[in-house]
């Protein structure tokens, strides 16, 4: 799939990419809803019927990630219920054999998500994943989701890179998109993202189910 005397910089997606997006997806979908049920009085279906509609009109917006603006908003800690469910944190399947593959090669390797600095803390405590990287750059640190133009551009001046020789891989259709519009070279969609969901069909970008599909690396 990939011709790899061709790159030179390889970023790397977190959520959903190297890490199991069922945590977010229960997180989200089940468990905050659970808690704004409690907080105010609804039914959970009710918490959902409510918060469904608000968390859709935020997706690919920095609030989106953020859970400082979900903690104010919602009136919860956003934080620390993350923290009492950390258990389903999960690394996906040949994740790490495919980073220390990366990590044993010349090439930059980059962690770059849209994730949130607490969020992102207690996924590399729980996984223990940082090491493997020369940098993680999180999206929030720029001010912009990596959906935006700006974040790419920003990217590039921090952390210098040849666009035509870097490889991104990523669960999120819409920040693939914003990267082949930035001109990144080689890119990469994850068609299982959440290991208890049915696997997704791509057309748009080359998908992968696990890493072993990107191997061997020399």
């Amino acid at each position: 799939m990939l011709n790899w005397k061709k790159i030179d910089t390889v970023l790397l997606d977190m959520d959903g990419t190297l890490l199991d997006l069922n945590f977010d997806n229960h997180f989200w979908n089940e468990f905050v809803p659970q808690k704004y049920a409690e907080n105010n009085g609804l039914s959970v279906a009710e918490a959902k019927q409510l918060l469904a509609p608000r968390f859709k009109a935020l997706e690919g917006k920095l609030e989106w990630y953020c859970l400082d603006y979900w903690s104010q908003t919602l009136d919860l800690d956003i934080a620390g219920l993350k923290l009492e469910i950390a258990g389903l944190i999960s690394v996906l399947p040949h994740v790490t054999e495919f980073l220390d593959a990366v990590k044993s090669s010349p090439r930059q390797l980059l962690l770059v998500t849209n994730a949130h600095r607490d969020s992102l803390r207690l996924k590399m405590d729980k996984t223990s994943l940082n090491v493997f990287f020369d940098q993680i750059i999180c999206s929030h640190d720029f001010g912009m989701a990596k959906e935006q133009q700006g974040f790419w551009r920003t990217l590039q001046e921090r952390h210098v890179f040849e666009k035509q020789r870097t490889l991104l891989v990523d669960d999120s259709l819409a920040v693939l998109n914003a990267a082949k519009e930035f001109g990144i070279g080689h890119l990469i969609s994850i068609s299982k993202p959440d290991s208890r969901a049915e696997k997704r069909t791509i057309t748009q970008f080359p998908a992968i189910e696990d890493f072993r599909e990107l191997m061997p690396i020399r």
